[in-house]
């Protein structure tokens, strides 16, 4: 089972650690398009036109400073860097010892940055969205996808894919259909159903908390991982249609 979750816009800044060492980060044949796109986020981040490229207001000026100087930051494992509603409801640092060794095999954080990381990759505190267009690379949804599909596609194999990401990050690897479930979060209210992106995004972390907490087999199948969430939600599943996967429709009382 492989779960698959967007970064954070906010990141928590490691007061200290090791600097980037890109060797440590999981799939290394992603090295040159990382460096390429290190290099193009620091030359964006120090023009006179940093936060409308970067789409960021005055307010996070200091966050994009700090991505010309990345490679002398301190790092820490993403897990941490990456914070917020979803990470927060994963509260991986909570999770017993076991439970965390499982999230740093099966959790792996989409990333405009770096393409693609393991849970526990050091990396440092950064500021960039997938939707961002870079000279350099253009917009990184695409660049990223013919980097990604060729590793991903191999590394995921036959596993399970629950996929978490929001759709700008979804945009940069379209995993196997048949083995992919992309989780949606419905409030129902009166018999109509509404998504609310703060619960949609703690409910997402919920249930990846809950898959990486439960006992026996993992979910093997889209059909497993439904009887899986509906240890906890009333939950439905939508068969894949063409490139479209599954749908993991869990729905909350509004």
């Amino acid at each position: 089972m492989l779960i698959l979750l967007p970064p954070s816009e906010g990141k928590t800044a490691a007061p200290s650690g090791p600097v980037l060492d890109p060797s440590r980060l999981h799939f290394p044949m992603l090295a040159e398009p990382r460096a390429l796109v290190l290099k193009a986020l620091a030359e964006a981040s120090s023009s006179g036109d940093a936060l409308s490229v970067l789409g960021v207001g005055a307010t996070l000026a200091a966050e994009v400073h700090r991505n010309t100087v990345l490679d002398s930051q301190p790092c820490a494992p993403a897990h941490r860097v990456y914070s917020g509603v979803l990470y927060d409801a994963l509260g991986y640092a909570s999770l017993p010892a076991q439970a965390q060794g499982r999230a740093d095999d099966a959790v792996l954080v989409m990333s405009a940055l770096w393409g693609a990381l393991g849970f526990a990759d050091p990396i440092p505190a950064y500021r960039l969205s997938m939707s961002v267009w870079l000279p350099e690379t253009g917009r990184l949804a695409s660049f990223w996808k013919q980097h990604l599909t060729g590793p991903l596609n191999e590394y995921a194999g036959d596993s399970l894919v629950v996929d978490c990401r929001s759709s700008t990050y979804a945009a940069a690897w379209t995993p196997d259909p048949q083995h992919t479930a992309a989780v949606n979060v419905f409030t129902v209210r009166d018999g109509k159903r509404k998504v609310v992106s703060h619960f949609a995004k703690h409910t997402r972390g919920e249930l990846a908390r809950h898959l990486l907490l439960r006992g026996g087999a993992e979910p093997a199948t889209p059909q497993e991982l439904l009887a899986a969430a509906q240890e906890k939600w009333e939950a439905e599943l939508v068969a894949p249609a063409g490139r479209k996967p599954y749908q993991l429709n869990l729905l909350l009382a509004g």
